[in-house]
C-alpha cells in the first residue's frame, strides 16, 4: 500500500481478483485496466470511478468455470474490502465516513445512501421500476451481487434506491444506479479536518475481545 493507492488480491479456489484503488489524478488509461470480463460490467465501474474521481483497476483470472456472479461479487468483495482500508488508513486526516448522491441519466434516476460504520447491510429497493433480467448480457441479479459484495468488504451500509426508469431502458437504469453509487462514495471519502481521528458514528470504533480458554 502506497499513500495513495491500495491493492487488494482475494483467492479463491474459484477465482483470484485483484483490486487497486486510489485517490489522485485522473488515470487515461482507465479503460484498459477495468478487465473484469464483462464489457457491461466494466462500464458500470467506469461510472463509479468517474463519478467518484477515483483512480481502480481490475484484473480477474477464473478457473475452468465462468461464473459472471463469482466475477460481480468477489470484485464488490475485493474493491470493498480496499475501501475500507482507505478509511481505516485515513481516518487520522479526518474522513467523513458517509454520504449520499442521486445519479441520473435521461429519464432514469437512483439515489445511494452510504455510511461506513462497521455494520455490512444492503437495502436495495426497486420501487416500481422495472428491471429487465438480463441486460447487455448480464443478469440484473448478477449487478446487484457487486453491491452485496461490496458491503460485505466495506464493513458499511448501503440503501440505494433505483427512483425512475423507463421500460425497455435498462442500460440507463444501471447507470443511473452506479452513477448515484460512485457520488456517494466520492462524498464518503471526503476529507474533513474537523473529522479528525473520528469515525461515522458516534459508538466509535469497534474492538473485540475473544477468550479462547
Amino acid at each position: 500500500m502506497t499513500d495513495n493507492r491500495i491493492t487488494v488480491t482475494r483467492k479463491t479456489k474459484e477465482s483470484t481478483m485483484v483490486v487497486v484503488f486510489g485517490r489522485g489524478e485522473r488515470d487515461a488509461t482507465l479503460k484498459q485496466r477495468l478487465n473484469t470480463t464483462l464489457p457491461f460490467f466494466n462500464h458500470m465501474l467506469e461510472h463509479v470511478v468517474w463519478r467518484g474521481e477515483l483512480t481502480m483497476a481490475v484484473d480477474v483470472q477464473l478457473d475452468a468455470y465462468h461464473l459472471v456472479h463469482v466475477i460481480t461479487e468477489d470484485t464488490g468483495i475485493a474493491f470493498g474490502k480496499a475501501v475500507k482500508e482507505w478509511v481505516d488508513r485515513y481516518a487520522s486526516r479526518g474522513i467523513v465516513g458517509y454520504g449520499s448522491a442521486y445519479g441520473v441519466i435521461d429519464e432514469a434516476l437512483a439515489r445511494a445512501v452510504l455510511s461506513f460504520e462497521s455494520r455490512a447491510y444492503l437495502a436495495f429497493d426497486r420501487n416500481q421500476v422495472k428491471l429487465p433480467e438480463q441486460m447487455e448480457g448480464m443478469q440484473s441479479e448478477d449487478l446487484v451481487a457487486f453491491f452485496e459484495g461490496f458491503v460485505q468488504g466495506a464493513q458499511c451500509t448501503l440503501h440505494l434506491d433505483l427512483l425512475k426508469g423507463r421500460e425497455g431502458h435498462g442500460h440507463h437504469i444501471w447507470e443511473s444506479a452506479f452513477r448515484a453509487f460512485g457520488m456517494a462514495l466520492y462524498e464518503s471519502l471526503s476529507e474533513r479536518a474537523w473529522r479528525k481521528g473520528m469515525t461515522a458514528g458516534v459508538a466509535g470504533a469497534i474492538h473485540y475481545e475473544i477468550d479462547h480458554s
